[in-house]
């Protein structure tokens, strides 16, 4: 399936999953007040191929940018099973958006590395720059978004779902430090993979261009950058009081258990057990984040000594009283 593939990823660091133009540009309408005036660094993305790069040099008037740098990461061992030259790690500056190819020819420039993103190379094109928007390598996700924090950055990133249940990313979301951004699961429609890699499931395709694409409808934005939805309260119309039997208690923590967003109680004031995905509703005004996943004993949440999926404790900041 698709999906194993991501995990694929993250076992091998098979990390090769480039975004679509759509995804991007369905996600980054929501952005665009943030960039005006700004240096964007899409940090894993080749400026010659890159739909990243290809966005911002195509909107980078109507965004109004300071500047957009593109870089990427290149391999540079050798392998003396494949008798070819190893392609070095390259990166652009732009201060027009100007995408022709004689521009890119004219203006790209060379790393003396390999390009990754933890290379003093690429920090130092970091440090100036505002807001990080890229596919960062699955594998390294955390330590990505660790290196974003440690500098100050904003960010847009795209990620696996499975990134919330990280200890180091719940804990930001946690401390109001990042949010889900608008798009989560089938809303990213897919990535385009390299030749090498197998194509199995049902939800895989061949574009008209050619393009190998899966669709793992797990994956989410992850970002700093203020978006409408954090503010927007979740409805909730289901009563707690008179349907107790509906929201069973874990056996070792004082929480309900609730399956879906949708059917979190409005008149209940105590802690309540929801599923991951609340965080794409989540809105901080209206929720409070407890904790992640564990009871009072430090094992998994349980119910009848079965555990659902990881849940996220919560509390509701303004219950009601539902006649």
């Amino acid at each position: 399936m698709p999906r194993a593939l991501l995990t694929e990823a993250k076992a091998n660091k098979k990390d090769e999953f480039y975004t679509q133009l759509g995804d991007i540009e369905s996600e980054l309408k929501h952005y665009e007040a943030h960039f005006a005036g700004k240096t964007i660094y899409c940090n894993c993305d080749d400026p010659r191929i890159s739909n990243f790069s290809k966005y911002f040099s195509e909107n980078f008037k109507k965004l109004g940018l300071k500047k957009l740098i593109s870089s990427c990461y290149k391999d540079q061992e050798e392998d003396l099973f494949i008798f070819k030259e190893h392609e070095p790690a390259v990166y652009l500056e732009s201060d027009s958006g100007d995408s022709s190819a004689d521009f890119v020819s004219h203006n790209i420039k060379v790393f003396k590395g390999d390009g990754d993103f933890r290379s003093l190379e690429s920090i130092g094109l970091l440090t100036r720059s505002d807001i990080v928007v890229t596919n960062p390598p699955f594998s390294l996700f955390r330590e990505f978004v660790a290196q974003l924090i440690k500098y100050d950055k904003k960010f847009l990133i795209i990620g696996n779902i499975n990134a919330i249940t990280y200890k180091e990313i719940f804990s930001l979301i946690k401390g109001n430090k990042a949010w889900l951004g608008i798009n989560l699961g089938r809303g990213i429609s897919g990535f385009i993979v390299p030749e090498h890699y197998e194509l199995y499931g049902t939800e895989v395709e061949i574009d008209a261009a050619g393009n190998r694409i899966i669709s793992p409808n797990n994956c989410l934005w992850l970002t700093n950058l203020d978006t409408f939805k954090r503010h927007e309260d979740i409805p909730l119309s289901k009563k707690y009081a008179g349907n107790e039997s509906y929201y069973p208690k874990y056996d070792n923590f004082d929480a309900i258990n609730v399956d879906k967003t949708q059917d979190i109680p409005a008149d209940y004031a105590g802690y309540i057990g929801v599923p991951i995905t609340f965080l794409h509703k989540f809105n901080p005004e209206q929720f409070e984040l407890i904790k992640f996943r564990k009871g009072d004993d430090d094992n998994d949440l349980s119910i009848n000594g079965k555990c659902p999926y990881f849940r996220i404790i919560v509390k509701n900041r303004k219950p009601i009283v539902i006649q």
